[in-house]
């Protein structure tokens, strides 16, 4: 039997897997294909670390290594759910939540004091932050709206807000003693194995990292970012903010970027509430207090101290909210702040919504205010500088008529993990950072002090030349234009040119219009073009195919949960993701409080889509061909007949958009003529579904409106949640029936 594997994964996607994989089961059956779900969850991810602290019956598979070992080989059919990056107080929380539920699994230990608490760390920075992307991730990406999404867009437009060009909103970014400013880039011609090693003044050697192999051809690029340089700049965008009267907002990836973001996000938190930690130092040390896991945890903390000292502690912090530039809020009403959390300002997700809001974001009134939007590091910040500027100056885009911007991003094996790996430090001491190779030649060095953050990254020969040939492809097969995001001057994008333009040589590209351009450059280039209407292939790097398949889906289509998002391996299987998960959170919080799931399930009907037509390619199976086909006849008329969850309770949410999916697709299924069976054997389900559509919406809309239980929020009880999200018994036994039916 054929297989595609789907993962198990985190919050609302994980909730909306316990409703679809009937449906799931139902249809893939009719064509021999085996739907197995695997748990790359963050608390599945934990558990699968620390098999050797539990009992036999509670070890889980190591899911996410075995689908790393799947990736690299031809048969590999993955669908990858939006998951959790964790952030430490994530992952402490889930820690918390299994040994409760009595999984004896270690506490995190921030500052390792013995080999042991190194040993438990290790594992546990393994499984923090973006752990699952960089396993997977095994080919290049190619990212795009399918063409039933953006013909709905167009005919049924989401809300722009409108732009004046006198808004004071804008980007604040460093101009000097950043990464961008300090990188350096080398390409080794041989297989070597490097060592990055720390010299501090008295000419003492640290190695940070014992062994680092390289390949013959592979990019590595080095960069330091100033803690001086750093500190100084955000007490001064904090004071600007405040002349200006405009919010204080910060934009990071502390979940991909999950070693140097907490960091940079730490100082901003000690800058905004300097009195906070400049006077009570003691007192927060005391509590364990780390302005790197932001205010909530914070004042948890000091809910252990004395009443007089805590009572002062919390004087001082209204105090820096009356003496400071207004904060940008995450959710006003709960006092939940821009520096509550590192996870919860994600700049992928915050920043396009900086955008549509006409530069406005939430303030401490539960209104809007324009927005200082920091940004510390320069090396992507012209990206958003640059479409506030276009906002300004042209007026905000309109989604009937504007242009796409489709993405094939470099990010086979790991290319571009910048920050987020055991290759980022903070400086323990003045000195020098280097790296070095086998045969003792410094590579890469950078003078340091103190606190900076200093971090490496690879990127590997085979990764480029694949992407290259990717982007010619889709070139080919739009018309469009093709600009790689490349600037001569950067050192890392230097070496990636002299590759890009190696392989290009051997490759026909008549008629093609391939243009290289830095970030700012061609950020204005294809926001021009999307104004006009016409669409431009973006060809970048990792981080940036993070931002921009979110800036631009979020302003054509309303959300980027809506993008196709192709994966072709390198070894020849199939990757297919399923839009972004930022949301995630807000709408399990939902569910608990009201038995309503406003998850929209989309991005994983479209990944199926595709994935089935990969399956069908690969092993010559007509019916796994039909199903991809007609699920994209579903899709299209699933969004014409406006069959996503509804926000409200009492109204249709995750679980009846599953409900009108498969009467869709088996309706579709039921009038093709290509397969007679096939044809037969889904009339009769489509039948019963349409007869009892009034009762199945009842039925699933009856059960909201009280709290829901699921067992947990990081380690749900399964069958509650699959209670919880399964309440049609006409739906179910109707689905059933297909299964006996077609087994």
């Amino acid at each position: 039997m054929s297989r595609i594997i789907y993962t198990y994964t985190d919050e609302a996607p994980a909730l909306a897997t316990e409703s679809l994989q009937p449906v799931l089961d139902a249809f893939a059956g009719a064509a021999g294909v085996d739907v197995e779900t695997w748990d790359i969850s963050l608390a599945g991810r934990i558990l699968a670390a620390f098999g050797d602290h539990l009992d036999p019956e509670q070890r889980v598979q190591d899911a996410l290594g075995d689908l790393g070992e799947l990736a690299k080989r031809p048969e590999a059919n993955i669908i990858k759910l939006p998951n959790i990056s964790a952030s430490i107080p994530q992952l402490k929380a889930a820690i918390a939540e299994l040994q409760a539920a009595g999984y004896a699994v270690p506490d995190y230990p921030e500052e390792a004091t013995d080999a042991a608490q190194a040993e438990v760390k290790a594992r546990y920075d393994a499984v923090k932050g973006s752990a699952v992307n960089p396993v997977l991730r095994e080919g290049n990406s190619d990212r795009r709206a399918p063409a039933a999404v953006k013909a709905y867009a167009r005919k049924y437009p989401h809300r722009m807000g409108e732009w004046s060009s006198d808004s004071p909103a804008h980007v604040a970014t460093m101009a000097q003693g950043d990464f961008r400013s300090s990188e350096r880039s080398v390409t080794v011609a041989a297989p070597t194995d490097v060592t990055i090693e720390h010299v501090d003044a008295d000419g003492e050697v640290t190695v940070l990292k014992a062994s680092t192999p390289l390949e013959a051809g592979e990019i590595i690029d080095a960069a330091v970012m100033s803690k001086r340089a750093l500190t100084s700049f955000l007490d001064a965008q904090i004071a600007d903010a405040r002349e200006k009267g405009v919010l204080f907002s910060l934009h990071l990836k502390a979940t991909m970027m999950k070693v140097s973001d907490p960091i940079i996000f730490g100082h901003a938190v000690r800058a905004y509430y300097a009195e906070v930690f400049a006077t009570h130092a003691d007192a927060l040390a005391s509590v364990g207090v780390s302005a790197n896991d932001g205010m909530a945890s914070l004042e948890k903390a000091i809910q252990r101290l004395d009443d007089d000292t805590r009572a002062a502690i919390e004087a001082d912090i209204a105090a820096a909210y009356e003496t400071g530039p207004g904060l940008a809020q995450v959710d006003s009403s709960r006092g939940i702040t821009n520096l509550h959390v590192p996870s919860d300002v994600i700049i992928d997700a915050s920043m396009p919504v900086v955008v549509r809001d006409s530069g406005m974001m939430w303030n401490a009134d539960d209104g809007q205010s324009p927005a200082k939007c920091v940004i510390p590091d320069s090396s992507y910040a012209a990206l958003y500088g640059e479409t506030i500027e276009f906002c300004k100056a042209n007026g905000a885009f309109d989604p009937t008529t504007m242009g796409s911007v489709p993405n094939v991003g470099l990010m086979a094996r790991k290319a571009e993990e910048y920050g987020s790996h055991d290759k980022t430090f903070e400086v323990p001491a003045a000195g020098t950072v280097r790296v070095v190779d086998a045969a003792g030649t410094v590579l890469l060095e950078h003078p340091v002090e103190e606190g900076d953050i200093w971090r490496m990254c690879q990127t590997k020969d085979d990764a480029v030349r694949d992407w290259v040939h990717l982007a010619v492809r889709r070139a080919r097969a739009t018309g469009a234009p093709a600009v790689f995001w490349l600037d001569e001057t950067r050192a890392h994008d230097a070496q990636l040119l002299i590759k890009v333009h190696e392989e290009l040589a051997g490759i026909d590209t008549d008629g093609l219009q391939l243009e290289f351009m830095d970030v700012a450059a061609a950020t204005r280039f294809s926001l021009e073009r999307a104004k006009a209407g016409q669409d431009t292939i973006s060809v970048t790097g990792n981080v940036l195919r993070d931002y921009l398949t979110d800036l631009f889906p979020i302003l054509e289509v309303g959300t980027s949960a809506k993008m196709l998002s192709i994966v072709p391996l390198m070894a020849g299987g199939g990757l297919f993701e399923t839009g972004a998960g930022g949301s995630a959170p807000k709408h399990v919080q939902q569910l608990l409080k009201e038995n309503h799931l406003r998850w929209d399930s989309l991005g994983e009907f479209l990944a199926l889509t595709a994935s089935f037509e990969h399956l069908a390619d690969r092993s010559d199976n007509e019916r796994a061909r039909l199903l991809g086909r007609t699920l994209d006849a579903a899709v299209a008329r699933y969004l014409e007949e406006g069959r996503s969850p509804s926000r409200k309770v009492h109204e249709l949410d995750n679980r009846g958009s599953h409900f009108y999916l498969t009467l869709y697709w088996a309706q579709a299924l039921a009038s093709q003529t290509d397969d007679d069976e096939a044809a037969e054997v889904f009339a009769e389900l489509a039948e019963d579904l349409a007869a009892e559509e009034a009762t199945i919406v009842e039925e699933l809309n009856a059960v909201q409106g009280e709290p829901a239980d699921i067992g947990g929020y990081y380690w749900p009880d399964r069958a509650k949640a699959a209670e919880v999200m399964r309440p049609s018994a006409t739906f179910n036994a109707a689905l059933e029936r297909l299964i006996a039916a077609t087994t």
